[in-house]
């Protein structure tokens, strides 16, 4: 990931969000969203996150719990304690061992602009 060593902001774990949440940077969230999340850069959800809406980035790593669709730009990888409930579509797909995903995935971005 581009800036990964960078976080401009983060949800805490005790902090919950009801609303869209959109940053100019990276970002990570280890509490609850219930809202759209739009991320310019790299987007962490921690393994006790959970985020109830779509997200939109450039990349992402997720370990918690997402029920909405992901949309990125480039990488999306999904730790071993990660929950998927909605359609990824991005160029790279990493899905770790145990990780549980109830979906569909595309891999590429033009497919979408055509339709």
């Amino acid at each position: 990931m581009a800036n990964e060593g960078q976080i401009d902001s983060v949800v805490g774990k005790q902090t919950v969000i009801n609303g869209d949440i959109n940053v100019k940077g990276s970002t990570k969230i280890d509490g609850s969203v219930k809202g759209s999340v739009s991320v310019k850069d790299s987007l962490i959800i921690g393994k006790d996150a959970t985020v109830q809406g779509d997200i939109h980035c450039k990349s992402a790593i997720i370990g918690g719990r997402i029920e909405g669709n992901i949309t990125a730009e480039e990488l999306i990888e999904f730790q071993s304690s990660a929950q998927m409930l909605g359609d990824v579509m991005c160029k790279g797909l990493i899905v770790e061992q145990g990780v549980f995903f109830e979906g569909n995935c595309r891999m590429s971005q033009e497919s979408k602009e055509k339709e």
